[in-house]
This record gives C-alpha cells, structure tokens and sequence, in this order.
C-alpha cells in the first residue's frame, strides 16, 4: 500500500503542476506559486487511500486527485485575500507578491483547470463536486456574516468547519472510492469518516493555537488571539464566563501586552478540555465508519490518522 500511495502522490504532484502550464508566462508562475510553496497534500492523501478499497491503479483516480487539490489551492488564493494574510505555507501569499486582484484571478483560474479535468470523469463526480464547492462557498459567507441572533454560536462554528474544511475532505474520500470502483457502502462510510477527521483537524487546530509553543507546531501561539478569530474553547469561555478577566480579554482582538495573560489563563480553563472532548467526538465518528471498512492496510491507515488528529492536539 505504501508504495501504491508514493507512486500515487508523485503521480499526481506531475500532474498539478503540467495542469496549470499555459503559453502565458505569468499566468503559469502565478498558479504554481502555491503549489511549489509545498503543503502537506492532504486530500490527495485521502483519495489516494480511499482508493486501496477498489483498484488503487484505475483511470481516473490520479485525475480525481489533482482536481481536489486544485480547488483547495484555489479556495487558498481567495482566503489569503479575504484574510489579508501576508504569507502562506512559508513563502509570500499572492496577493502580498502581487497584489489581490491576481490572487483572485489566479484561483479562479485553478477552479476552471479542476473542471477541465473534472469534465473527463463523468457527471457523477462533477455533481459532487459542485455540491462540494457548494458548501465551501456556503460556510465562507456564514464564517463571514456570523452567527444569527437566535443561533448558538458553538454550532454555528462547527458547521462553518464541517462545510468549509470538511466537506472537501469528504469529496476526497468519496472521490477516491467512487473512481476506484469501491462498493457503494464503503464510499458512504469513507466519505463520513473524511468529514469527521477535517472538523477534528480544525478543531486540533484551534487547541494547538492555544496550547503549543512555537517549537512544537511552527507557528505562533496565540496567533488567532490576536485577530480575534473566536475559536471553539474562545466561544465556550464567552459562553461561561464572559464577566471574567479571561472573558473580557477575549471579547475581541487581544492586545499584544495582553496575550501571554490570555493565553496563561486560556490554557488552564475548562474550556479547553471541553473543546478536547469535541475533537475527540468528532473523532470517534470518523472511528464508527472505518470500523466497518474492510480489513485491509488502508483501513489501518485511517485509523492511525485518526489516533493522531487526537494526539496532535495535546
């Protein structure tokens, strides 16, 4: 299996980048920003895997996987611009190389290569797909409006994770099933279990932004803190204790002289294992529907990442 999947990745990392090349000079360099700035390839992963469960070596599934990871690029363009983020995956975003009109050109450009190639595997998988990018637009604009005034905010935000982050991860999973020729109940509980580890790796996100130092996750703590982005053990505070010194410094953005307080009185809240025991829920989900794959390597697989989404997370 190892090899299939190894073979599988260079295959597809082949693939990303001639699926981008055209005559225009800046348009190729524009799009391969990205990809040449590396990542974990994670929902190429997923197809990949979710393929040992078919014939792992079926047409299509090489394909399938550089149209999921062409929309997620895609989708990373736009965010950057949304965000105004200045660097992604350790290199300058974009839109801070050039500027944010091409940054959104540019992924839009890659969502219209993901549906060339998409247009080759059938309308199955492009109705998928555009139910996909559906809920990946939907959850940006409830991530962006808010929560309603009658809406709980804590579910709120685990749907905005389950369509944003989520539902890609799924198609990943059923896509790697259904170009594989998996049987149709094995696409289902793949497709589910997918879901369920994107929520719990956001999640994990949210925890180790909190709980990590620089040294153990690369980034730096506190990160979201400061740009008062209401992570999970954030909303359970405010939902608990908003009266309290911790409750009042995360109201909204924390000051850079009032972070390390925020973080010191954060870590040792309640609401952190609250927030671990949601992953872990989400987790145990993603464990129900692997259990019923069929015993074979990849169905190890899965399981091992779904140990590690728990332990990556403290």
């Amino acid at each position: 299996m190892a090899q299939d999947v190894a073979q599988g990745l260079a295959a597809v990392e082949k693939l990303l980048r001639s699926s981008v090349e055209t005559e225009d000079v800046f348009v190729t360099e524009a799009s391969k920003h990205l990809i040449e700035a590396g990542g974990k390839r994670f929902r190429t992963l997923m197809v990949l895997l979710a393929a040992q469960f078919g014939d792992a070596s079926a047409p299509g599934v090489v394909t399938g996987a550089v149209v999921i990871e062409l929309t997620h690029l895609g989708s990373l363009y736009h965010d950057d611009v949304m965000d105004e983020a200045p660097v992604r995956r350790g290199s300058p975003s974009a839109n801070a190389r050039w500027d944010n009109t091409v940054a959104i050109l540019t992924g839009d450009y890659l969502f219209a290569q993901a549906s060339d190639l998409l247009a080759d595997l059938g309308p199955e998988l492009i109705r998928i797909q555009a139910q996909t990018f559906s809920r990946l637009v939907q959850g940006q604009i409830r991530e962006t409006v808010g929560p309603r005034d009658d809406e709980d905010p804590v579910a709120h935000y685990i749907s905005v994770l389950a369509d944003k982050t989520g539902s890609l991860i799924a198609a990943s999973g059923r896509f790697g099933a259904l170009l594989s020729g998996a049987p149709a109940d094995v696409e289902e509980r793949l497709s589910r279990a997918c879901e369920a580890i994107g929520v719990a790796w956001q999640l994990g996100d949210d925890l180790l932004d909190v709980a990590s130092s620089s040294r153990q996750s690369g980034k730096t703590p506190g990160t979201d803190l400061r740009e008062g982005i209401r992570t999970l053990p954030v909303l359970y505070v405010l939902g608990s204790d908003p009266e309290s010194r911790l409750g009042r410094l995360l109201s909204g953005p924390v000051g850079e002289e009032d972070v390390e307080e925020a973080l010191t009185l954060l870590r040792a809240h309640p609401a952190m294992e609250k927030a671990r025991a949601e992953l872990t829920a989400w987790v145990d989900r993603a464990r129900h529907d692997i259990s019923g794959l069929p015993d074979i390597p990849a169905k190890t697989a899965f399981l091992t990442l779904c140990d590690y989404v728990v332990e990556r997370s403290g």
